[in-house]
């Protein structure tokens, strides 16, 4: 973990406002300290490379839940249901990144309905956190290359807009159009249900890509949308990178040839993707990028299925999408389970539980530690350049 950026002046989220009279407070977990370090036994000479190469370069995640969770994760649906979560600023200070994609709520976003995936759920929920954005000034909202090259040299951190799926336009295609005006610069086409666009990756049956979903596909290319397709199904994966004119992401996930789960890409969506010039983040969100080599979810486990991809379509198309937040991420999963469709996602190999994903367990660390993995296994310089933020700046000049 990085000692925090000197531009950060300790803001906290919602400090405009007066607690219990502007807002519902909640006893909110806390973004440093929660558990343990993770030790990857540096030299004094290899934190030093560390923290230059953080310095040096662009470190950018493709797929975070900067938010705070309430410490008492069972408040989890009365803290959404006020649609204002906390962010992790304090945290995100220590990160070393230049720039992370934020998805919010999303899937958990229960403001106006139980279930989420509601268009006024994500307008509350993006309009709430960028006016907290607006009243300081160490993270900055992005929707440009030239903006997150500007808060690298300014010493901030830029927030790209994100949503994990397209759910919520239902079958209006201005929707699209009108996230676009309101910052979103990144979509996934569905969710783990199937929706309007196409198959989620909980379907038994992936009907692929639909007439509409091949129109939004279009639409998102228009106006400068990077499309993910992490939580969609393998044949709805494989026709939106066909159907897109650009390259595509795969911001959060792993390889399923490492771990044979759902929630996991195939060999064929991974190469398919890279062919097209697009980019796999690796995901670090609990039990989902594990390996038989390390069951028990860490790092080490992560880090599998990123040589796994580096070996399966070369260090030009893999970059990180930890998908973390400050809490108990698993106490996340575990009250959303039905509504995420988590057991279905992840299959039903048997696997050790973790209570935390050792190394990667909230946003404040994931790079740091990403980058001394690489520094111990002998990456060199314009590899780790590369992984940590170069391949992604490559597409976004696409894209954008």
């Amino acid at each position: 973990m990085q000692e925090p950026a000197p531009r950060y002046a300790g803001y906290r989220s919602f400090d405009y406002l007066t607690p219990h009279v502007d807002y519902k407070v909640f006893d909110l977990a806390p973004e440093i300290g929660r558990v343990p370090e993770h030790d990857l036994g540096l030299s004094d000479e290899q934190r030093a490379r560390v923290a230059r190469l953080l310095r040096e370069h662009m470190a950018i995640s493709l797929h975070e839940h900067p938010k705070i969770l309430p410490a008492d994760v069972s408040q989890l649906r009365d803290y959404n249901r006020t649609g204002r979560n906390a962010f992790g600023f304090e945290g995100m200070a220590r990160s070393g990144m230049t720039a992370v994609f934020d998805n919010f709520m999303n899937g958990t976003g229960c403001v106006t309905s139980e279930h989420a995936w509601k268009w006024d759920d994500v307008i509350y929920d993006i309009g709430l956190r960028f006016a907290d954005i607006a009243k300081q000034d160490h993270v900055v909202v992005a929707t440009t290359l030239d903006q997150i090259f500007e808060a690298k040299r300014n010493g901030q951190i830029a927030l790209v807009a994100g949503l994990e799926a397209a759910t919520m336009i239902e079958n209006e295609l201005d929707r699209i159009d009108i996230l676009y005006g309101f910052g979103v610069r990144q979509m996934g086409i569905a969710y783990s249900q199937a929706n309007m666009l196409g198959s989620g990756l909980s379907e038994d049956r992936d009907g692929g890509l639909t007439h509409f979903g091949r129109r939004a596909v279009d639409r998102m290319n228009k106006l400068g949308i990077a499309i993910d397709i992490s939580h969609s199904g393998d044949q709805t994966s494989l026709d939106v990178i066909e159907a897109s004119r650009v390259p595509v992401f795969i911001t959060h996930a792993g390889a399923r040839s490492v771990w044979n789960t759902p929630r996991m890409k195939p060999d064929e969506v991974i190469r398919a993707c890279a062919e097209r010039g697009g980019v796999i983040g690796i995901e670090a969100a609990p039990h989902t990028t594990l390996s038989a080599d390390h069951p028990h979810h860490s790092i080490e486990s992560v880090m599998d299925h990123f040589t796994y991809c580096v070996e399966l379509v070369g260090i030009d198309h893999v970059a990180f999408g930890p998908d973390t937040n400050f809490g108990d991420h698993v106490g996340l999963h575990d009250s959303f389970t039905q509504h995420l469709a988590i057991g279905k996602a992840h299959g039903v190999v048997d696997h050790p539980r973790v209570p935390y994903v050792s190394g990667m367990e909230n946003p404040a660390e994931c790079f740091s530690n990403i980058v001394g993995w690489l520094v111990t296994h002998g990456y060199s310089d314009d590899e780790i350049a590369k992984v940590i933020g170069g391949n992604i700046i490559r597409v976004l000049q696409e894209v954008w």
